[in-house]
């Protein structure tokens, strides 16, 4: 059986074409927890800060480190400990469980080059505040307590939307509820270095959709990244832009365009709209939300309907613990979800296919020339959608283990056309092959093409309330 730093991965009963490596986290851990729970074992408890009085809490056993499992600790707890920060966020980690395990993620943080990336995300470019992992007393563990607001839903009035891709950006012109306009224009954000290009292009779009509207009473932006406040702290749109000129000029870029526009104006992530979208179009509540585009867009609408103060930055979450898997190039970690979900991973998986490219071709040019093959009947672009399919069906599963949802929305490029539905089927089989209890539960959503194009931007316009 492979191995992840003496963690045992055990295989599925459905293996990916393509991916023969591929091994589910969700299927490491439970092997390891019942391992645990024979041998008897230790609690961990550890509480992720956010803000002063916003914490995540989790609990897990681990072996007592004199066992002959005790080896394993470290790679499961790093493991499960990384997901936790990608997908609840947080500067600070409260931990209890024995010392030695606290001491080695200690060190992780501190002198490993992935666990240094994680810390300085979170700590400075998220929260700006250095990031710590302390060991304290079971008892000192904060408890859970999450902030949640009901950002959205608001369809009153005269309202753009826009949504900021890394290949395109689209607008909505909005009254009452009633999308009266919409447009996409293709661009390429990341090498443009000037942040006035930026706000430039931006507005622009702003200006198209007022000219289609009596007034503006508010605007709201769906947009790659990690904002907090309306204030960018991490986004990949930005990444050509110089350190110092990201700090004075891109911080507060949209803070900006809300002042020259003055009306309500609300920004955030992505991946939130689009379980917000999930949620606004099939009336329902614990909803997940994953955009496959350029990247993997999570966001997740809690089963009171508001969207939480998390981070859902499933893109750099772990979804394969395949020691061999591929790298991604930003943190250097391993088996982050975007190189699964998006269009990083079909042009990652075309060679393997058997499907020639030229290896200057843009990502998203690659991708539509195997949807053009796919949309053919191709065996081997085929393979490449159930590849996807099966990895993803599997990290449902691992989703399910820290999100309380009963209904996924399924949407961005690389879902559209017949790819989507073979990704859709491949991840219900897994499901009902190997997670019988989830594929009850678990309900999939697509929206129709048009939505998955312009859907965001609509949507979008909704999050300001005019009160």
């Amino acid at each position: 059986m492979r191995e992840l730093k003496n963690l045992p991965l055990p295989e599925g009963r459905t293996s990916p074409p393509l991916e023969p490596g591929f091994r589910a986290p969700v299927l490491a851990n439970r092997a390891y927890r019942q391992a645990v729970q024979t041998a008897g074992g230790v609690p961990v408890s550890v509480a992720l800060e956010r803000t002063d009085g916003d914490y995540s809490r989790l609990e897990t056993t681990v072996f007592a480190d004199e066992h002959d499992g005790g080896a394993a600790n470290f790679a499961y707890a790093e493991r499960w400990l990384k997901f936790a920060l990608w997908a609840y966020g947080g500067w600070r980690v409260h931990y209890s469980g024995p010392r030695q395990l606290g001491e080695q993620l200690q060190a992780h943080y501190r002198d490993s080059a992935v666990g240094r990336f994680d810390a300085e995300v979170m700590g400075e470019r998220v929260y700006e505040r250095p990031f710590e992992l302390n060991i304290v007393d079971a008892g000192e563990v904060p408890q859970e307590h999450h902030v949640s607001s009901p950002l959205g839903r608001h369809l009153d009035g005269c309202r753009i939307g826009f949504d900021l891709g890394a290949s395109d950006r689209k607008v909505a012109a909005v009254i009452d509820g009633e999308t009266v306009y919409s447009n996409e224009v293709e661009w390429d954000p990341k090498p443009q270095t000037d942040p006035q290009w930026h706000y430039d292009q931006i507005n622009e779009a702003l200006k198209d959709a007022a000219a289609h509207l009596p007034r503006v009473d508010a605007i709201g932006g769906s947009v790659a990244g990690i904002y907090v406040n309306n204030r960018v702290q991490i986004a990949s749109l930005f990444r050509g832009v110089e350190p110092g000129d990201f700090e004075a000029r891109v911080k507060p870029l949209f803070l900006n365009l809300r002042d020259e526009w003055r009306v309500p104006f609300e920004l955030a992530n992505d991946g939130e709209v689009t379980a917000l979208a999930g949620s606004m179009s099939i009336d329902a509540n614990g909803v997940l939300g994953v955009a496959m585009g350029s990247s993997e867009a999570a966001g997740y609408v809690n089963p009171h309907g508001n969207i939480t103060s998390w981070l859902n930055e499933l893109a750099f979450a772990p979804v394969d613990y395949n020691p061999a898997g591929p790298i991604d190039e930003w943190s250097g970690d391993q088996g982050g979800g975007a190189l699964y979900f998006s269009q990083q991973c079909t042009a990652r998986l075309h060679d393997v296919a058997g499907i020639e490219l030229a290896d200057d071709l843009p990502q998203p040019e690659k991708l539509k020339a195997i949807q053009a093959l796919m949309a053919e009947g191709d065996a081997r672009a085929e393979r490449i959608y159930q590849t996807i399919g099966t990895c993803f069906g599997y990290t449902l599963a691992h989703y399910a283990d820290y999100y309380d949802f009963e209904h996924v929305l399924i949407l961005g490029r690389l879902t559209s056309g017949p790819g989507g539905q073979v990704i859709l089927a491949e991840a219900r089989n897994v499901l009902n092959t190997d997670f019988p209890e989830l594929a009850e539960s678990i309900r999939f959503h697509t929206p129709d093409e048009k939505f998955k194009r312009h859907g965001q931007a609509m949507v979008a316009a909704s999050l300001p309330s005019l009160k």
